[in-house]
């Protein structure tokens, strides 16, 4: 079987690297994406209690009572970054898939 020439087989990896940072940023975009589902349904679930009612953190292995609104402010703040982080995910898929 006769070898591939050079510029062909540089062409072979090129498209090798382009799938293999294709996957990468399909599988951060996938864990953002769920990560961002969660922090939103946390938030519903804050709105639905009461100004008064009792919460903890977790901290590591640590329950911490804490107020609702240094919690939803924490959750908020999450929730734009991880929205931030999916748009640029995004983008660089856009940018991958035009190559």
């Amino acid at each position: 079987m006769e070898e591939l020439p050079p510029q062909v087989q540089h062409q072979i990896a090129q498209l090798q690297q382009i799938q293999q940072q294709a996957q990468a940023i399909l599988t951060q975009k996938t864990q953002i994406e769920l990560t961002l589902r969660e922090n939103e349904r946390a938030l519903e679930e804050l709105d639905k209690l009461g100004d008064d009612a009792v919460i903890y953190r977790s901290i590591g292995e640590l329950l911490v009572k804490t107020d609702k609104n240094t919690v939803k402010n924490d959750l908020s703040e999450k929730k734009e970054t991880y929205t931030l982080r999916l748009k640029t995910l995004e983008k660089q898929e856009e940018r991958i898939q035009a190559r």
